[in-house]
C-alpha cells in the first residue's frame, strides 16, 4: 500500500486548484448536472498517463481502492493502470480486470472516464464471448452503463463487426440524455467507416426518428448530398408530428 499512498501524495503535489475549478464546469458537477458532486484536484490527462506508467504495477486490490476515490484524476490513473495491466496480461487476470470494472461501475462516473476505458476492457474482452452484458448494461437506469454499453462496441466494430452496434443503437435511439444521443452517433458514424452501407442501412430505417444531435454525428462523415438527405429526412418527419410529440432536441 505503500506505493499507493505515494501516487495519491503525488495527485495532491501536482493539484491545481485553477485547473480543477475549470474541470468542475467543463465535467458538469453542479446540482442536478450528470457530474453532480465529483470532485477535482487538477491534473492535465498527459500527466496522468505519465504516473499510470510509472505505477503500472499496482496490484488490483491497490487499484480497487484507488478507484473508488473522491477525486476524478485519481478513479482516472486508477483505470489507466487497469487498462495497461488488461493489455499486458493473460486470460485469467483479463478476467478478473473486467470482473473488477463491472463490479466497480458507479466509480466510473463520467465520459471522459468510460470512453477511455470501456471499448479497451469491456469490448476487447467481449469480442469472443457472449455480447448479452453489453444488453442488460444498455436497459440500465445508469446513465452510464448505458453509455458503457454504446462505446464498448468500438471494439466489435474495428473487428469489422457492427451487428451489436447497430442493436444496441436501436435500443438507446429514443434514450432521453444528450450523452447517449452522442454516444450513439459517434458509434453510428465509426460504422459508417467500416461498413457505410450498414450505416446507410440503418439510416433509412431511423432517420426520421432520431435525436438530432445523433443523427448530425452519424452523418458527419458522408457525402453534402447524403447530409441533406438525411437531414430533410428528420425535419420532414418532425414538421408532420403532433406538436405534443416532437422531438424537444
Amino acid at each position: 500500500m505503500k506505493k499507493t499512498e505515494s501516487l495519491r501524495q503525488t495527485c495532491r503535489a501536482l493539484a491545481d486548484p485553477a485547473f480543477a475549478k475549470s474541470s468542475l464546469r467543463f465535467f458538469k458537477t453542479g446540482k442536478g448536472e450528470y457530474g453532480e458532486g465529483d470532485q477535482f484536484l487538477g491534473i492535465p490527462v498527459p500527466t496522468l498517463r505519465l504516473m499510470a506508467r510509472s505505477h503500472q504495477y499496482l496490484p488490483l486490490r491497490s487499484l480497487t481502492a484507488l478507484l473508488r476515490s473522491p477525486f476524478h484524476e485519481e478513479r482516472m490513473v486508477a483505470l489507466f493502470i487497469l487498462l495497461m495491466q488488461f493489455q499486458k496480461s493473460g486470460e485469467t487476470i483479463r478476467k478478473k480486470i473486467y470482473d473488477l470494472f463491472l463490479g466497480n461501475m458507479r466509480y466510473i462516473n463520467n465520459w471522459d472516464l468510460v470512453d477511455a476505458t470501456a471499448p479497451h476492457i469491456i469490448g476487447t474482452y467481449l469480442l469472443t464471448r457472449s455480447r448479452r452484458p453489453l444488453y442488460r448494461l444498455a436497459k440500465s437506469s445508469s446513465l452510464w452503463e448505458r453509455r458503457m454499453a454504446m462505446v464498448s462496441t468500438l471494439a466489435f466494430i474495428r473487428q469489422d463487426d457492427v451487428v451489436d452496434t447497430l442493436a444496441i443503437a436501436d435500443l438507446l435511439l429514443q434514450d432521453k440524455h444528450d450523452l447517449i444521443h452522442k454516444a450513439v452517433g459517434w458509434m453510428l458514424r465509426e460504422v459508417g467507416k467500416r461498413s457505410p452501407a450498414a450505416l446507410l442501412f440503418f439510416l433509412d430505417q431511423h432517420a426520421a426518428h432520431m435525436p438530432r444531435t445523433t443523427l448530425r454525428y452519424a452523418i458527419e462523415r458522408l457525402s453534402v448530398p447524403q447530409r441533406k438527405k438525411y437531414l430533410l429526412k428528420r425535419k420532414h418527419k418532425t414538421v408532420s408530428e403532433p406538436k405534443s410529440i416532437v422531438d424537444p432536441n
